[in-house]
């Protein structure tokens, strides 16, 4: 049986959400794919609104087995990282209100795991997204192929279990050479998050 994830790049203006079905074989098909924008002038909380809308119905549409959320860091743009927060918020939410638990995963830790390079850039990202999922073309805007690489990341991480992984939970012993690179990296860089 597949593993059904609903990966979310979360953001205020462009919140990038993406569902793909992996097998244990780490096998990935693309089931869901889309980008729910909001307008900037729009007042926050029905920007809020308008995310978690789209959130809940992707949720309910696709009936995943697991959440994948980008981990929010800090950075010098507090506006940046506070409206990714917000958002981040919103999602937890949504999966949390049906049952379903979310791995948190660091921008590298998915390049990693989908390009085995954890500095990747984002053309890399999405051409190795497309490849693993068979897709003619990137998808587009970036935030799409983001939210595939976060569902696609969680699932290989996870080892294709139907168990719900928690948050922070320790990933599988089947890590990849390009997993313990990133984990043995991540802990030798003493990499700052917030809430930690």
């Amino acid at each position: 049986m597949s593993l059904r994830v609903l990966g979310i790049d979360p953001g205020l203006t462009r919140c990038g959400v993406g569902v793909v079905d992996v097998t244990a074989t780490r096998s990935a098909s693309l089931v869901h794919v889309e980008v729910i924008q909001t307008p900037p002038d729009m007042p926050l909380e029905q920007r809020l609104l308008i995310i978690g809308t789209g959130i809940a119905r992707v949720l309910d549409e696709h009936a995943p087995h697991a959440v994948a959320l980008e981990r929010v860091f800090a950075q010098h743009n507090v506006r940046t990282v506070m409206g990714t927060a917000q958002a981040s918020g919103v999602a937890l939410h949504a999966a949390a209100s049906r049952g379903l638990a979310v791995g948190l995963h660091t921008p590298s830790e998915v390049k990693a795991a989908v390009t085995g390079y954890g500095a990747a850039d984002k053309k890399q990202v999405g051409t190795m997204v497309a490849r693993i999922l068979g897709l003619e073309a990137i998808p587009k805007p970036a935030d799409a192929a983001d939210a595939l690489a976060l569902a696609i990341c969680h699932a290989w991480r996870t080892g294709g279990s139907l168990a719900p992984a928690r948050a922070g939970a320790p990933v599988g012993t089947s890590l990849t050479p390009a997993q313990r690179a990133w984990r043995d990296a991540e802990k030798s860089a003493g990499v700052r998050r917030l809430g930690t």
